[in-house]
């Protein structure tokens, strides 16, 4: 969390399709620095040795093909199997964040910093988080951009968004919402928030 050496965390997430990726860019060319925590978690799954070795011990040697992490494979693995997905997270969440305090470290002279993930607590809940944004959108617009973005059909989609947290949960996550409908300006919300959060650190610093 903010602290005297330490720039202010917020946390922003949606649903697939939601456009948080986009609001995050949107924040980047505002020069505030942005943690991918998906991203990240693949890279760490690939390159770090002891999370390798730990998730061959659960899964199995199929979950690497030639040193890469197998995704697919240990999607299937786990997609059925409450346990092994337990099993899975509790390898991979704890090292990211470790990855997240190391970054944020690193980034102690900006006035905040933005942490994407699809999958967060509300803010201070098992977290550095001092404020979670979430980015909303219907989800019939959001199986649309879906279809238009990656190779799925309108199925998988929704079977994805019925394997997510459910908007009203996600929504109980927010201190902040930017509503992304196509209908309501994104830009200006961004900025707003961008405010906020600008005044929010001068008042602690």
């Amino acid at each position: 969390m903010a602290g005297p050496n330490l720039p202010l965390q917020i946390g922003i997430t949606g649903g697939i399709g939601s456009g948080k990726s986009v609001v995050c860019k949107l924040f980047a060319c505002l020069e505030i620095p942005v943690y991918d925590a998906d991203s990240r978690a693949k890279w760490l799954t690939t390159h770090d040795s002891e999370i390798r070795e730990r998730i061959i011990g659960l899964l199995g040697e199929d979950a690497y093909h030639q040193g890469i992490y197998n995704r697919s494979f240990v999607a299937s693995r786990v997609f059925n199997h409450p346990e092994l997905l337990r099993g899975l997270n509790s390898i991979v969440h704890p090292a990211v964040l470790k990855d997240t305090a190391r970054w944020v470290r690193q980034h102690t002279d900006y006035p905040y910093v933005i942490k994407e993930a699809a999958i967060m607590n509300r803010a201070g809940e098992g977290n550095s988080l001092d404020y979670v944004v979430v980015v909303e959108a219907p989800e019939w617009l959001r199986v649309r951009r879906v279809l238009h973005r990656d190779n799925r059909s309108e199925e998988e989609i929704k079977a994805i968004i019925a394997r997510q947290i459910a908007d009203a949960d996600r929504k109980s996550l927010a201190d902040f919402t930017i509503t992304n409908d196509e209908t309501s300006a994104l830009i200006p919300q961004v900025l707003a928030l961008h405010q906020r959060f600008m005044g929010i650190t001068a008042a602690i610093h």
